[in-house]
Parts: structure tokens; sequence; C-alpha cells
């Protein structure tokens, strides 16, 4: 997959004729490993701060590079993350992150919208995977507006954030840096202590790699 970043102009008019959801053809066991990423080198601060879930110290810290219009990106959010978060996360195991990795002009105002709600970012984009079908479609900035409103975020605010270059730059850099850096080309794609792990990854099949570090 070649990406190209979405213009300016596109993202704050993200009204536009329908979606490429760029991921939807990833096989349904699509699973690459790589372990030549060193956890030092994945942690590295970025231009934008990391907003992580469970423990800092945990032994186990799993990165996650996402699109909010992909749809096992979804499907992992609204079923896999849950008991990841149970089990694993909430229980101070492991450590989650989450980045940005838009693939259109309507991943890129998702998540200029998700991070201007602050330290709430996280829940604004399980929102949004869990509300997907709801919003990502024909008429997304509509459906963005009204999802946003639903946590307090006024039509003013809404119109600003999307206009704000410097964090559409930096949502740029996090997904230009991720490309270059480890070689992220679709999402979702997972690093689970530097080790590689693209589509639509089981639970299980995580455990595999991480449960030698809880030992």
């Amino acid at each position: 997959m070649t990406l190209s970043p979405p213009t300016r102009r596109r993202a704050l008019q993200i009204a536009g004729s329908g979606l490429a959801l760029a991921a939807a053809g990833l096989p349904a066991a699509a699973l690459a490993q790589n372990a030549g990423v060193s956890r030092e080198a994945l942690m590295k601060e970025g231009p934008l701060p990391d907003l992580w879930m469970g423990s800092k110290d945990a032994a186990v810290t799993i990165v996650e590079y996402a699109s909010t219009t992909c749809s096992h990106c979804a499907a992992f959010h609204t079923g896999t993350f849950k008991e990841l978060k149970t089990k694993y996360i909430d229980t101070g195991k492991v450590r989650f992150v989450l980045r940005e990795f838009p693939l259109n002009a309507v991943d890129m105002g998702a998540y200029m919208l998700a991070r201007c709600s602050g330290e709430r970012r996280d829940a604004v984009v399980e929102l949004l995977f869990a509300q997907q079908k709801n919003w990502a479609n024909d008429k997304p900035l509509a459906g963005l507006s009204q999802l946003l409103r639903q946590i307090g975020m006024s039509q003013e605010r809404f119109e600003s954030c999307l206009k704000d270059q410097e964090l559409y730059n930096k949502i740029s850099e996090v997904r230009d840096l991720a490309a270059k850096q480890f070689g992220v080309n679709s999402t979702p794609t997972f690093f689970v202590n530097g080790v590689r792990m693209a589509g639509n990854v089981t639970l299980e099949e995580m455990e595999k790699v991480f449960l030698p570090f809880l030992k």
C-alpha cells in the first residue's frame, strides 16, 4: 500500500464523497512478525505525547498504529481489546499505547478532534470505533459533529480544531515516522515488546508473544 498524505484542504472538508477504507481488504488472518524493532526506539518521544493505558512500569508494552475508519481496527477495539484490557492492562501487566496512523482525510479529521479532547483522547477514539458505522459514511462531517457533541465539544471548538495546522502537521509526522522507521503500511499494526503483528490479530496470538515476559 502506498500512502499519500491528505492535503490540509481535504482534512478541513471531510464531508467528501464517501470513504476509502484502505484497510478493509486485509486478509482476516493476516499476521507478520518482525523482532527487529527495539522497545527503546519504539518508545522514543515523538511529535505528539503518547497517551497510554496501564502501568508505565509494565513488563509488556503494546503499541498499536490504527486508523479510525479501519474496520479491522474497530473490530479489535470492540472485541479483543476489551479482554486484553481486563486481563492485562487494568492489572498492570501491559502498557497499551495507541498512535495515530490516518489513511485518509476523514481519519485525519477524526484524530484531530480526538486530540483536541485532551486527556480524553483514548475515550473519544474508543467511541469513534464503537460508533464507526454511524459516522464513517457518506456524510462524515455531520456524523463526527454529532458524535463529539455527546462529549460536550461545542461547534465552535469542533470547527477551530479542524483548522489547527500545527496539530495536523504533528499527526502527519506520527504517521510518517511510523512508516519510515518501523515499516508500518497498513492498519492495525501492533508492536508487542518490539515484535510486529499486523492485521486481524487475536488475543491468543498476542499472548504467545508477551506471556514469556510475564513469568
